[in-house]
């Protein structure tokens, strides 16, 4: 069974700084597509950024210029830095690869558990 940990969420003033971060449990080969999306209360998921196998980035208008995506290939790791929070960031965010190459064969569209960012006016 292949998982996805997130850490990193938490609470954090409007202005503020946190770093969320995300790695596939052992057995993991290869990693397509990572990212990571966000749900507020009441409101349907939506990607926030991803990153590609090549490193090709794409982040929702919202937060651009504001958050970095970036990975590491050999750890199977993805982060997220967020600055210059506000607070409608405040959301559950969750971690996902769209494909990855396995002990146990290929595996689709796997999310982490998700992770709570409350940013405080």
């Amino acid at each position: 069974q292949v998982q996805l940990v997130e850490s990193g969420g938490g609470l954090a003033q409007a202005g503020g700084s946190l770093r969320l971060s995300c790695s596939a449990s052992k057995g993991v080969f290869t990693v397509g597509t990572m990212g990571w999306y966000r749900q507020a209360p009441g409101k349907p998921r939506e990607l926030v950024a991803s990153i590609s196998s090549g490193g090709d980035t794409n982040y929702a208008d919202s937060v651009k210029g504001r958050f970095t995506i970036s990975r590491d290939n050999a750890k199977k790791t993805v982060d997220l830095q967020m600055n210059s929070l506000k607070p409608e960031d405040t959301a559950v965010y969750y971690c996902n690869i769209d494909r990855m190459g396995t002990t146990w064969g290929p595996v689709f569209d796997t999310w982490g558990q998700g992770t709570q960012v409350t940013v405080s006016s």
